[in-house]
């Protein structure tokens, strides 16, 4: 089966075996910006959710994500394609609800990367200010990044992987280092109890549903892996690996870093901290006064500067990611076909310009309208995400088990059903945690929150109807979208 091409000339292939197991990682772990996850996010959760007992939801997570990505992998033995969602949904549950969920996957990924922006705009604006008394509106800077990371996108991937090791690296350290000298030094005022943190007690106090909306978020883009799929060498043994280590190192990562910080206040006195934080605006500051009265008044300057990298990594992350989508739904025909060109480097860059251009119309209405780009842009972006999100995992985890309930390709009942099913009742759970707390989640009215939620599940019934319009113009995959030595199974109609 050979791609669609809208022009002989054009060439739809994206370069194969350019990025190992250590690149795809490092495009997962540049997705979650950690420095952004544990500055910007931790406050939320240890002011509004559960205070002490946060880490524990780091590592709840951690276990439930492990459960999906059981049958995650075990579909992507059996499916290689950039479109991930789409092509695993597919597989299971027939191209037009493959359709709707790459749909839905679009969305989850344009808001966090909308979002992202939206704080990046402020963040650089802030230094700017600081350090050069320029003083310009943040979404100038948001556009002017937009022009940087496009042409990042349109180059080889194996140089964006680079960059991000770079940055992902620079925050990591700052950030261990920290937690590692409060591990050695005993912590603070009451010690490093972990029952304080990751009791049951500890997680359910107050509110855990926004610790556990807040942990799930910082998982985004761990599925990624597959989406690099067509990219990797090896992909049987390489996307494997990858999931597997992403899923642990960020779980467990953010559960030891959070902890560190809890045990620097005191469990007991952690949430006070970061309401106050909250009420006053200034929520990187239960962070960032932790590790300067740590390591020195040095490090306020360089958080300031590597939290700006962090947001610049996971922006050019999920472009790299959606990227990779609008490529894959060009080249089976579900949307037009010259988003699958790429240029010499191999890269999609119709994909990468349409992409942006995306972009530019999710942030322009919120600077036209004077809204604050953190308190609406990038809440309301992660809010829409964390949904969009646990309705693809559920999908996925569905289609795993359909998929080999149907071929038999593989028998393992953990593999394929209990482990699947086991997740699919979690993220129910997790979903309706989610919705209970959605309003505190984004800052706004039950209306806001409502239009919100609508706004997913009418994107996938959009993307469903569509899938059925376009069915006679679809292919049943992209080419070699099955790892070689199994068997080829077109998706159901």
């Amino acid at each position: 089966m050979t791609e669609q091409s809208p022009n002989p000339g054009h060439s739809t292939d994206l370069r194969r075996g350019a990025i190992g197991v250590t690149g795809i990682l490092f495009f997962v772990l540049s997705a979650q910006a950690p420095l952004t996850g544990i500055a910007g996010t931790l406050p939320v959760p240890l002011g509004l959710g559960n205070g002490g007992g946060a880490p524990a939801a780091y590592l709840l997570v951690g276990v439930m994500i492990s459960l999906f990505a059981v049958g995650f992998i075990a579909m992507s033995r059996h499916v290689t394609d950039a479109g991930a969602f789409y092509a695993y949904v597919s597989r299971g549950l027939g191209r037009p609800v493959g359709v709707g969920a790459s749909q839905v996957a679009i969305l989850c990924y344009s808001a966090t990367q909308a979002g992202m922006y939206g704080l990046y705009g402020v963040v650089v604006k802030g230094l700017f200010q600081q350090y050069a008394a320029v003083d310009l509106p943040w979404w100038l800077w948001a556009l002017a990044t937009m022009v940087l990371v496009e042409l990042l996108g349109s180059l080889n991937i194996e140089f964006g992987a680079r960059l991000l090791a770079v940055l992902v690296t620079a925050e990591i350290s700052l950030l261990l280092v920290f937690a590692v000298y409060e591990l050695f030094t005993g912590g603070g005022p009451q010690g490093l109890d972990p029952q304080d943190s990751f009791s049951t007690t500890a997680f359910f106090v107050g509110a855990p549903g926004v610790a556990l909306t807040f942990a799930i978020a910082s998982m985004f883009g761990f599925e990624s892996t597959a989406i690099y799929s067509r990219e990797a060498k090896d992909p049987a043994r390489t996307v494997p690996r990858a999931t597997y280590l992403s899923v642990g190192l960020i779980s467990v990562f953010f559960a030891f870093v959070s902890w560190m910080f809890v045990s620097y206040y005191g469990p007991d006195e952690v949430q006070g901290v970061a309401l106050k934080a909250l009420e006053r605006g200034d929520a990187t500051s239960v962070v960032f006064a932790p590790i300067t009265s740590t390591l020195g008044t040095w490090a306020t300057d360089v958080m300031g500067f590597l939290l700006a990298t962090s947001l610049l990594a996971g922006i050019l992350a999920f472009h790299n990611g959606i990227n990779r989508y609008f490529h894959s739904l060009g080249s089976t025909g579900v949307l037009p076909a010259w988003l699958s060109r790429t240029n010499r480097q191999g890269a999609p860059y119709t994909a990468s310009l349409t992409q942006t251009a995306v972009t530019v119309c999710m942030v322009i209405p919120f600077a036209l309208t004077g809204q604050d780009p953190v308190l609406t842009l990038l809440t309301w972006g992660g809010g829409v995400a964390v949904l969009a999100l646990m309705l693809l995992y559920v999908l996925t985890s569905v289609s795993v088990i359909t998929f080999f309930r149907r071929t038999r390709l593989d028998t393992r009942p953990w593999n394929t059903l209990i482990a699947p099913a086991a997740s699919v009742v979690l993220l129910l759970g997790a979903t309706a945690l989610a919705l209970n707390n959605f309003t505190i989640l984004i800052g706004a009215s039950g209306t806001t929150a409502l239009v919100l939620e609508l706004s997913v599940v009418a994107v996938f019934a959009a993307g469903v109807a569509l899938g059925y319009a376009r069915r006679t113009d679809m292919t049943t995959t992209p080419r070699s979208t099955t790892v070689p030595g199994t068997e080829e199974i077109p998706a159901s109609a």
